[in-house]
């Protein structure tokens, strides 16, 4: 797929092509399709989380809710997307030792229970011990520092998916 098919799709098949990058977000898509044309890939993001900042605040939280915990049950059950299972992987999230396992479940409980929402992190970059001090240093935050934290990773994650999907390789 390149710009300029997506520039030509009609919103259909626009929104089918981009509705994952946001996780089991297809709205952003929709309300983005309006923007074409897009004339590079920054400018097709830009417009997507310019679709967010614009959202409510209750579909921003629906946004975030729709993440799944880093290794958390989707992961286990082997539920996780295709783009967030290869990033979780690629992070080595898959290889977690039981103890680091264990402690991941425990900041994704503590982190849900105090926040109401998933840990969001852009893992790209980070290995395992780097995620579990990051998502330990942030559990201490307040909500609406993490809210912010949360919606900049989505627009962090999301623009790798984008790269990924007109520049793969």
């Amino acid at each position: 797929m390149t710009l300029a098919d997506v520039n030509a799709m009609d919103e259909t098949a626009f929104v089918r092509a981009l509705g994952g990058v946001f996780e089991h977000s297809p709205w952003i898509a929709q309300r983005a399709f309006a923007a074409r044309p897009f004339a590079d890939v920054a400018s097709l993001h830009a417009a997507m989380v310019a679709v967010v900042d614009r959202a409510s605040d209750a579909e921003k939280l629906a946004l975030l809710r729709a993440h799944p915990e880093l290794a958390g049950k989707a992961a286990v059950r082997g539920d996780l997307t295709d783009d967030s299972t290869k990033e979780q992987s690629g992070a080595g999230l898959a290889q977690c030792s039981p103890e680091e396992f264990a402690a991941i479940t425990e900041l994704n409980r503590r982190y849900n229970a105090k926040f109401g929402f998933p840990f969001i992190l852009a893992v790209k970059g980070y290995d395992r011990a780097g995620i579990l001090r990051e998502f330990a240093r942030r559990v201490e935050r307040d909500r609406a520092a993490e809210f912010a934290e949360c919606l900049a990773q989505v627009a962090r994650i999301t623009r790798f998916r984008l790269k990924m999907l007109f520049e793969p390789g």
